[in-house]
């Protein structure tokens, strides 16, 4: 589905891809036919497929955590298809956060010097769009989300209704609850949240939802979140 409420040069589609309910996102600028790709798993063809029924050229693969599930390798029984796919058919930029490189190259076999290695606070601009990564360590320590315009890309960090894992390598309870109340939590309220699986009805909604029907983000002091983390285990 595209983002209608967008700005007139801001490109958002959302893809549905894989056996895990995956969302895989392009976002781009309509008037320069360029695009970046967040999260590029399971399905490279299908992706490249959706780019060129835009008549879009993919310039970027930006990754919000090192999981096969969003970057490709193996996982579960699975084969999944993803960075090291994709660039191998396009000449894609790969961007992660720094403190991610290491995972992602392990599971995928993409090195470092093939990323273009990032933190909190970079840009990447296609044409008069500009993506902003906003570091939130807590289900991995080096989770990004994406801001563009009024849209926010969450990846595993955030869900309408939930938030990523924190019991597998890297994840922080602490961490997680510093991103979510002290960074997502104060971004406008008409910021559109992007999850990076589809685990609810809808596939996005306002960051004003969000903070009525996500638990996680109501357990905005460390007493709440701690009580809360409590009853998930």
């Amino acid at each position: 589905m595209n983002n209608t409420d967008a700005p007139s040069d801001l490109w958002l589609k959302q893809l549905q891809l894989g056996p895990m309910a995956n969302f895989v996102y392009l976002i781009g600028s309509r008037s320069k036919r360029e695009c970046a790709v967040v999260d590029p798993a399971w399905d490279v063809g299908a992706i490249l497929d959706a780019c060129a029924a835009e008549d879009m050229r993919l310039t970027h693969a930006l990754v919000t955590h090192y999981h096969p599930d969003h970057c490709g390798g193996h996982l579960w029984g699975h084969d999944i298809e993803g960075i090291a796919e994709l660039t191998g058919k396009c000449s894609a930029r790969v961007c992660a956060h720094v403190d991610e490189a290491d995972g992602i190259s392990h599971v995928t076999g993409v090195s470092r010097r093939d990323m273009q290695l990032c933190r909190g606070g970079d840009r990447v601009e296609i044409g008069d769009v500009a993506i902003s990564m906003i570091h939130t360590p807590g289900h991995t320590p080096g989770s990004m989300c994406f801001h563009v315009a009024d849209n926010l890309v969450a990846g595993d960090t955030l869900f309408l209704t939930g938030c990523g894992r924190v019991d597998l390598p890297g994840g922080s309870s602490e961490q997680l609850f510093e991103s979510l109340s002290g960074k997502i939590a104060r971004l406008p309220e008409q910021t559109m949240v992007w999850p990076g699986h589809h685990y609810d009805p809808q596939g996005h909604a306002p960051l004003a939802e969000v903070k009525r029907i996500n638990p996680w983000l109501k357990a905005n002091t460390r007493e709440l979140w701690q009580e809360l983390s409590a009853g998930r285990s």
